[in-house]
């Protein structure tokens, strides 16, 4: 391995687009890995996900990781079955939630690729997955969990998380490097979140990594449980069934609190509420077990969890499908890219009763991007599956500060005194928040390319 004279930074992911983060830090003697993060969406981007890695993965010293969505977490099982050996910091609930995440994945990725194989719809004659639900399991061995707000000892410098809200656990991480700092913002939660306390100020930095996944759009001001209400009331009252595909972690939960706040105050009709999403069901209580990370006490958790009906098996999910309406089902995945909720959407997406409600962010190429853009059929499973039900997309719902929230926790740190890098965003939204930090803040900024390598 060259030895750089000053560390680089390589940004292998999450870099023209908003999925698959990876940030490649070269320090001298040692590499290190900022996020190990799955590529999804489009074709040609999943398709990343089997290349090799652009380093041996023996060659990595350390890794890191900002939370543990799968598309910042999920590739690693694939790097460890590629060689590397190391340990993974995050923190407590990080590593608690990619024990849920993880083989979760590689037990989808498994039933996937059988599918392929049943039906045919593989261009490969003995389809395999990406990695299994036992790789996963063996990749929890290397998680290492740290505190916020410590100074870490690792290779080359120190580390340091700090919290940036999102999602239960995640983080921002600092890093300083012979006497150089790098600071990643990961996901930035919102400065006002139902569950979450607001990202941390970033501290002073040579440079800064920033996502920009709403850099082009502000959140409109619009009270989530009145949104919410007015769809479940409208639906539920001529009988339909109320299909919220949500993310296992984070949206599923606050999804559930708005619904219990409703319930309480007798907002919605009386139908029954079901969490199709076994992974959802113990995120949800690890919101128990991680009290100091997010705004529930003992008394708001209970009212949130212990009054929905949890579906286990997956002969109660498709006993599920046999039902109607009035009623309303959260599963997982959020995005439509797998999971429960596609069984749910082929069997009641056909009936203009229905309706099938996005809450949170719909990456390019998605099942729930082309339901967004107004698509009539969408393809499961290897069949075309028509939607006749009603669409909706929440606008209340994210977990992702919007630009006017990015400009400001921007302003509320110090200027980096060498530049930021926008990443994790489409090109049009880091683009347009290139141009606003520009115009109201005068400070250095840059889109990240793919495979770009920086100085730092």
């Amino acid at each position: 391995m060259s030895t750089p004279s000053v560390p680089t930074l390589r940004f292998l992911g999450a870099a023209g687009t908003v999925t698959g983060s990876r940030f490649l830090v070269d320090v001298g003697a040692h590499r290190l890995l900022v996020d190990c993060g799955l590529f999804q969406g489009y074709k040609v981007l999943r398709e990343r996900n089997r290349r090799p890695f652009p380093v041996p993965p023996s060659s990595i010293d350390l890794v890191l990781l900002t939370h543990a969505h799968l598309d910042h977490s999920g590739y690693l099982p694939r790097i460890i079955q590629e060689g590397y050996q190391g340990k993974v910091l995050c923190t407590e609930a990080t590593r608690d939630l990619c024990a849920l995440l993880l083989p979760d994945s590689g037990r989808l990725l498994e039933e996937e690729a059988r599918f392929a194989a049943k039906k045919g719809y593989s261009k490969h004659a003995q389809p395999l997955p990406l990695y299994t639900e036992a790789d996963a399991r063996r990749s929890l061995r290397h998680l290492s969990p740290v505190s916020f707000d410590k100074d870490i000892e690792i290779p080359g410098g120190t580390a340091r998380f700090i919290r940036a809200g999102h999602i239960l656990g995640a983080a921002q991480i600092t890093l300083t490097l012979d006497h150089r700092r790098v600071h990643f913002s990961g996901d930035l939660g919102r400065p006002v979140d139902a569950l979450l306390p607001p990202p941390a100020p970033h501290p002073a930095c040579d440079t800064l990594v920033c996502e920009s996944t709403y850099g082009d759009r502000v959140h409109p001001f619009v009270d989530a449980e009145d949104e919410l209400a007015e769809v479940i009331n409208r639906v539920t009252g001529r009988g339909g069934v109320v299909v919220i595909p949500a993310f296992a972690v984070g949206r599923a939960q606050e999804l559930l609190l708005h619904i219990a706040r409703l319930r309480q105050r007798d907002a919605i009709h009386p139908v029954p509420v079901y969490l199709n999403s076994p992974m959802a069901e113990q995120a949800s209580g690890l919101y128990r077990r991680h009290p100091a990370d997010h705004k529930l006490d003992a008394e708001a958790c209970r009212q949130t969890f212990d009054r929905v009906t949890f579906v286990g098996s997956a002969e109660a999910s498709k006993a599920l499908n046999r039902q109607h309406g009035p009623m309303i089902i959260l599963s997982a995945s959020g995005m439509l890219t797998g999971g429960r909720v596609l069984h749910h959407v082929t069997a009641f997406a056909p009936d203009a009763r229905n309706a099938i409600v996005l809450s949170g962010y719909q990456a390019a190429g998605t099942r729930g991007a082309r339901l967004v853009a107004g698509d009539s059929v969408l393809r499961i499973f290897g069949r075309d599956v028509p939607i006749n039900a009603e669409v909706v997309q929440l606008k209340s719902f994210s977990a992702h500060a919007d630009s006017n929230e990015i400009t400001q926790w921007l302003r509320d740190g110090p200027r980096p005194s060498a530049a930021i890098y926008l990443t994790h965003g489409e090109p049009s939204a880091s683009d347009a928040l290139r141009l606003r930090v520009q115009r109201d803040l005068g400070w250095p900024i840059h889109v990240a390319d793919h495979g770009e390598e920086i100085p730092l």
